[in-house]
């Protein structure tokens, strides 16, 4: 029987495994444009009526060329390319950017694990690291997969104070786990 975890885990991989392919299909022989595309992906960044987004904040095509490392122009051609495509126009109207709590756990209290996986598409991985988590008495207020395609995905799990040593071996006892790093 599969958990909730399972199933959320396999249909979000495969809607960002179709994003990234279409990305790839649209983006052929723009590699300029991909890397901005796939930038304001890595950022949760939205495109809604031709403009791109950062949460209710309008991003300027020149800002989003200097943080992709091109220009305006191929911001603006990014822009417009996903707009164009139905599919990926879809996608990015709905992302949205989060606040990743990893690196100021340690000023609002908490700790930060961090999961690097043997096969990030291993179902459970989360599942079995949250029942460890559980069995400590310990909160988890984030968890957040880094690398969404998979190449160098961590998992980052933001907990209230700071997991007990002696939890350290089940963890890396759990499914898919190849290292743990307690920060």
């Amino acid at each position: 029987m599969n958990s909730i975890f399972t199933v959320l885990r396999f249909n979000t991989d495969l809607v960002m495994m179709r994003a990234m392919e279409r990305l790839s299909v649209v983006f052929s022989g723009y590699p300029s444009q991909e890397n901005a595309a796939r930038m304001l992906l890595k950022l949760g960044a939205s495109v809604k009526n031709g403009a791109a987004y950062f949460g209710d904040i309008e991003l300027s095509d020149t800002a989003i060329g200097r943080a992709a490392g091109t220009d305006r122009r191929v911001a603006r051609a990014t822009i417009d390319k996903i707009s164009a495509d139905k599919e990926l126009s879809e996608f990015f109207s709905g992302l949205r950017p989060i606040a990743l709590l990893a690196d100021v756990a340690p000023l609002i209290g908490c700790s930060t694990l961090e999961i690097v996986p043997t096969n990030a598409k291993i179902p459970g991985i989360l599942a079995d690291v949250s029942a460890v988590t559980l069995a400590a008495g310990i909160s988890i207020r984030q968890a957040v997969i880094d690398d969404p395609d998979g190449k160098s995905a961590r998992l980052l799990i933001v907990m209230d104070g700071t997991l007990p040593a002696e939890f350290i071996p089940s963890l890396r006892q759990c499914r898919g786990v190849a290292s743990v790093v307690l920060r």
